[in-house]
């Protein structure tokens, strides 16, 4: 990538990061944490990387994600709406009544959203079932799904991972949000899913390990796995939860809490100032 368009995509980022905080203190309710680790891989998605048209966001030609990791919907819903799915302004009304945007993602009603999903272990199951009707139609598109961490202890995706190998699905690429913390404390505490790259490869994957903050990396890592024709790609991207917020860098208590008002205030301070 060149330096202009990766100042582009920076830009965006600190967009997306800020209405992440916006939307989550307006509401005083949602998952901060994992969705500000989350933000350059789908900046890097959403303008780079996927065949897809706001204007026409159900072409069966387009590419899909899936937000494995259902409860970062912020993240999604601000990529979205940067990428005019959807009025900006509309971020404001997450999880209030009657708003589209409630805490986990509702394809029937969101535009751009590929999947609903919140249960955490389903979402693969939906990306391989893509990635295999694809290989069925004949159709060029490709699938790609963001996973948590902790969400690798749940046994269904381990299922979808065999599944996917199987049928050598080469059309799906995941990534794994390695922020090595999830809503009770460390990954390693908790239900121990290391060590992630083996376990992909063991499972018959082509894996591939970058820092998932550096967009040069994710880039690169997305065009090797186009080059890869027998198996599917786990890129694990290592993060940090709450990235670019001083305060909620690698705090666990920040996977579900809300900003304050003033803390809304000082978060976005610290973002103007260059928290990227």
């Amino acid at each position: 990538m060149n330096i202009e368009l990766i100042n582009s995509l920076t830009e965006k980022t600190l967009n997306i990061r800020k209405n992440i905080i916006r939307m989550i203190t307006q509401a005083q309710s949602g998952h901060p944490g994992g969705s500000l680790s989350a933000v350059e891989i789908l900046t890097y998605l959403y303008f780079k990387e996927m065949n897809i048209d706001p204007s026409n966001s159900k072409n069966p030609k387009r590419d899909r994600f899936v937000l494995s990791k259902g409860h970062a919907a912020p993240v999604l819903y601000a990529a979205l709406a940067e990428r005019g799915f959807f009025s900006a302004d509309e971020l404001l009304t997450l999880r209030k009544i009657n708003s589209r945007l409630q805490g986990h993602p509702d394809m029937k009603g969101i535009p751009g959203v590929d999947m609903s999903t919140g249960s955490l272990g389903q979402g693969l199951s939906a990306a391989a079932g893509m990635a295999l009707a694809g290989k069925i139609d004949g159709s060029a598109y490709r699938v790609f799904a963001l996973l948590g961490d902790g969400e690798l202890e749940e046994g269904q995706i381990w299922e979808a991972a065999m599944f996917a190998a199987h049928y050598k699905l080469n059309n799906l690429t995941i990534f794994i949000d390695f922020n090595g913390l999830q809503i009770d404390g460390s990954i390693s505490e908790v239900l121990s899913p290391l060590p992630i790259p083996e376990k992909w490869s063991a499972f018959g994957w082509n894996v591939i390990e970058i820092d998932g903050h550096d967009l040069e990396e994710i880039h690169c890592a997305v065009q090797s796995a186009k080059g890869v024709l027998d198996k599917p790609t786990a890129i694990i991207a290592t993060t940090i939860k709450g990235k670019c917020i001083r305060k909620m860098e690698n705090a666990a208590e920040w996977h579900g809490k809300a900003p304050s008002i003033s803390e809304c205030e000082e978060f976005l301070f610290e973002l103007s100032r260059g928290g990227l």
